[in-house]
This record gives structure tokens, sequence and C-alpha cells, in this order.
């Protein structure tokens, strides 16, 4: 079966190269089960959905605010929407207005590792030049198109220093404790030049020292929006946790075919969990470059009291949490 994917045509002019966007990708990530913010979700929907199929931040579902967003920036035709198929219930409305062949269906979710490297393959397979930025699709951002401006100086970035990965790091408001941080080299430290950093380490919930020292050293909130080339992502996944990538190029041949699912189902059954962050990343840092975003206010809505500043900072008015006041107590 012959993929029914398509780019658009356009090209940029840098430095006297024509750049095509024909190979820029887009890769929302939506198959987690948000367990930790399901005492929210369950008052806002009244059922055990996932918080990305969750109307939080107005009527539309964080996975929709998402979608929107990454199209600012990257054709739909080249939007993929990693899902888990237990969760078809809740995004199978979206078949009407986005083609089913964009939805990579993993059979469970077994973390962000398999996620991605099935991800990255199915693009592989017909689009092997491609570079691609992966969305998580729990965040709030108070500008999407400033937002989408630095994805695409982090798309330039990758494409003139092949083989790098480059992290969006949000430029921190506090010495937060509960988000995982990006250390990056000073460019006095390694001699780059441009917006985009080497990273020195990262550090994962720092306490409160920590993340104090963190935060007047220049360092950065990870947002795990991150871009490089396909082939890029697919060599660290390849050093970094190898069995897996093996597990998933025994059947790669059988991306895009009647096949596909029954291969990937046979794949899964296999497969122990893996985080992508831990397993990738943090193994990884001489092949990684961060950029720090500046001007937009950025949140990670993975637990419930961080929904509820998040609304009360940025003045978002929902049915729900006009009702906060008894929410706090039953969410606690």
């Amino acid at each position: 079966m012959k993929s029914r994917f398509r780019a658009t045509r356009k090209s940029n002019h840098h430095g006297g190269k024509v750049v095509s966007e024909d190979h820029r990708w887009g890769i929302i990530l939506a198959g987690g089960d948000g367990t930790r913010l399901r005492s929210l979700t369950r008052i806002i929907s009244g059922d055990e959905r996932p918080k990305q199929f969750c109307p939080i931040l107005g009527d539309e579902s964080l996975l929709e605010r998402t979608l929107k967003r990454v199209e600012m920036g990257i054709h739909r035709n080249n939007i993929l929407l990693s899902v888990t198929r237990t969760h078809e219930r809740f995004y199978d409305y979206l078949f009407d207005k986005f083609d089913r062949s964009r939805f990579v269906d993993q059979p469970a979710n077994l973390g962000t590792a398999p996620a991605i490297l099935y991800s990255l393959l199915r693009i592989a397979g017909v689009d092997p030049d491609a570079s691609v930025t992966f969305f998580p699709s729990d965040h709030y951002l108070s500008d999407d198109g400033i937002f989408m401006k630095q994805v695409e100086t982090a798309f330039e970035g990758v494409e003139r220093q092949p083989g790098m990965i480059a992290l969006l790091g949000i430029t921190p408001g506090s010495a937060e404790t509960e988000y995982g941080w990006i250390e990056p080299y000073t460019q006095a430290d390694d001699g780059i030049r441009g917006p985009l950093m080497r990273v020195k380490r990262f550090w994962e919930k720092p306490g409160k020292s920590r993340a104090a020292e963190l935060l007047n050293k220049g360092s950065l909130w990870n947002s795990f929006v991150m871009t490089g080339k396909v082939s890029s992502f697919l060599g660290l996944i390849g050093r970094s946790v190898p069995s897996l990538y093996r597990d998933f190029i025994r059947v790669s041949g059988m991306m895009g075919t009647p096949q596909e699912s029954d291969a990937i189902d046979y794949v899964y059954e296999r497969l122990t969990p893996a985080n992508f962050s831990h397993r990738v990343l943090e193994v990884s840092t001489r092949n990684l470059l961060t950029l720090a975003v500046k001007d937009v206010e950025w949140s990670d809505l993975g637990e419930p009291g961080r929904v509820l500043s998040t609304i009360e900072n940025s003045g978002i008015k929902t049915e729900w949490s006009l009702k906060k006041g008894n929410l706090a107590f039953k969410i606690a």
C-alpha cells in the first residue's frame, strides 16, 4: 500500500541556500495515560479520559490546541499524531477532519521511547531526509505564534548542523523543583555562536538549592519539544537502546502496508516500558543543543495544582474553573 503522506511545496532562502520545507515534519505525542491529572479530568469530562483529550483550557481539548499550534509552522499533511489504541474512543471524532493515516496507533502505552521510534520509522519510510519536531500535547503556552517562530529557528539550526538534536528550553521564571532542567554550556565554554548552545547535562526535579543554582547560572526548563533530522534521532536511539531499535527495525519494511498493525502488535507484546529522556537524551549530550525560548509563558499541565495556577495566572475562563474553589478540595 502506497503511503498517502504528502508534503507542501514551499522553500525559504537562508544565506543564499534554498532550504525546502517539504521535509519538515511535526509529531504530536498524545499516547500518555494522564494518571496524575485523572482526579481533575474526571471532574471536567465525567469519564476516565487522559488529559490530552480533555478541554482543560477552554472548549477545545489539549490535543486540538496543540494541533492548531503546530499547524502554524508545519503543514497538516506533514503532522503525525502518536496515540494509544485503547484511547481511540476519545480521539475517533478527529478522523472526520484529520486523515486516518496520520495517526500512529500504538497497541499500548509503553513510554516515550517506543512512541518516538515508531513515529520516526513511519516518516523515514516516506521521507528519509526529513527533519522533525516532537510536541507534547499537554502544554500551556501564552503565545503560540512566538513559540512556533522559535521552532523554526530550531529547524534551521539542525539543518545547518546535521547529526545534532535541538531541545527547546524554556527561560525559567522561578527555581521550579517539579520540572526537568537543561544545563547548557555557555558560549564562552564551547565557542558556538548563535542561538543554539551545547547541552552540558540534565537535572530531573532538583531540590530547592540546586534549582536556585540552576536558575542563577542560566539553565532552562526542559519542555521536551525537540527538533532534529530523522536520521539523527534514529542514530541516537540505535546507540543508546540498541535492543529497542533492533525490535522495530525488523518490522520497518512493513510500515505503510496492510501488515503494519500486526507487526507492531508483535513488537509491543515483547517490549518493556522505556523513557526517552532517561534512556536516550541523558546519555547523548554530546549530540544535543538547546535553544532558550523567550517571551512565552509556559507550563507543563502534569498535575492538578499546576493546572489551577496556570488558569489563575493566565486569566483563562472556563466553566469548570469558575468552580475551582470547590475543586481544590475535591482533587486534593
